[in-house]
């Protein structure tokens, strides 16, 4: 089946290859879902005009790009809010497609030909290393489900809570304030169209954009630093340049506990010899720390800092990972010349502290 749809500047749009599918639940229609092929041109004009409701923000991923040599495959489903236009018609996959190539000849300005009013669900691309492509917002969050009332409040919340977190990985440098504003600008546009849609429902979705990950994201980015996420996992690898030593520094997430955690690891790996000694000084550097606390692993031998922070009932600010990444490292650069007086040096810990925190260890002195 070939279909025109026009779009919202009234130009049309031709798609070939079309597939029509169709959901019923107890006799009513809930969905109705196209796929087709497009060739690398017109895809690059469909994702260009964010036609078929393909936004930017709403994609899992917005680096992806696929080759000008294979078709591109896209799968829409029609807006809740215009099943009814459809329903009389869609007694079967055949009676519809034949309903809307009639449209196509009789009425081809009918909102169901409107690109407006269908959601793109997945964009893929089958290659010859394998097959490749993203999804977006809806495919996470089905509008047909919202429609028929078959998601409860809390799952849409953990839905959205995944599209953020997936969002996260795949755009770590484009996930910024204004971003997560457009994605739940357009769940709230969808919602005013439901009218049996709560309060508490649009409430619930608020809280995804609340994610400790997204948040602790936004931070290095707004901040300036490079960062990578480790694939899989809720941490992220930061560099640091001090006045006393480079190092990396890992921020990692506990999102069902609430809490996130950053380290800075020491450089220096400490011999086994001066394990005993290393644990000395460390404790005499955390006698009286008020944020964070010198670690030593005595399997292996490194050393670490860590700062961490619960928030429970309340929600991680950029002012709360400021304070804790930069105390963090200020004290791993501010001890890292004793544990290398300890290590390289066969420098007494009592000496070294003393050194650093300008002790005075005369005991005829007090």
């Amino acid at each position: 089946m070939q279909l025109t749809f026009l779009t919202p500047t009234t130009n049309s749009i031709p798609l070939g290859e079309i597939t029509l599918s169709l959901c019923h639940q107890a006799e009513q229609l809930t969905e109705c879902r196209l796929t087709w092929k497009s060739t690398s041109e017109q895809y690059q004009a469909i994702e260009a005009h964010s036609l078929f409701n393909l936004k930017p923000e709403l994609r899992s991923t917005t680096t992806l790009e696929f080759s000008p040599d294979y078709p591109i495959e896209i799968q829409a489903t029609l807006k809740p809010d215009r099943l009814p236009d459809l329903t009389p018609h869609a007694t079967s996959a055949e009676a519809t497609a034949n309903y809307l190539l009639q449209l196509q000849q009789e009425t081809p300005d009918h909102p169901l030909l409107n690109t407006e009013n269908w959601l793109a669900l997945t964009v893929k691309q089958a290659q010859e290393s394998g097959e490749v492509g993203y999804t977006t917002l809806w495919a996470t969050l089905n509008p047909a489900a919202l429609a028929a009332g078959t998601i409860s409040e809390t799952e849409i919340a953990q839905a959205l809570t995944g599209f953020f977190s997936d969002w996260s990985e795949a755009n770590l440098g484009d996930l910024t304030e204004k971003t997560t504003a457009q994605i739940l600008d357009e769940i709230g546009n969808f919602f005013n169209d439901l009218a049996d849609t709560s309060i508490e429902a649009i409430t619930q979705i608020n809280i995804a954009n609340d994610t400790i990950l997204s948040q602790v994201i936004a931070f290095f980015t707004e901040d300036d630093w490079s960062f990578t996420k480790l694939k899989g996992q809720p941490v992220l690898r930061v560099a640091f340049q001090g006045d006393n030593g480079e190092w990396s520094c890992y921020a990692k997430v506990r999102e069902e506990q609430q809490q996130f955690i950053f380290y800075s690891i020491c450089p220096i790996a400490t011999p086994e010899d001066k394990r005993q000694a290393i644990a000395e000084f460390l404790t005499r550097a955390n006698y009286g720390m008020t944020i964070g606390n010198f670690e030593l692993d005595f399997n292996d031998g490194e050393i670490r800092y860590k700062t961490s922070i619960d928030v429970e009932g309340d929600r991680l600010t950029f002012a709360l990972i400021k304070r804790l990444v930069y105390t963090n490292v200020m004290m791993m650069d501010e001890y890292l010349p004793g544990i290398k007086a300890v290590i390289e040096e066969d420098t007494l810990p009592v000496k070294a502290i003393a050194a650093i925190e300008q002790i005075d260890t005369n005991p005829s002195s007090v």
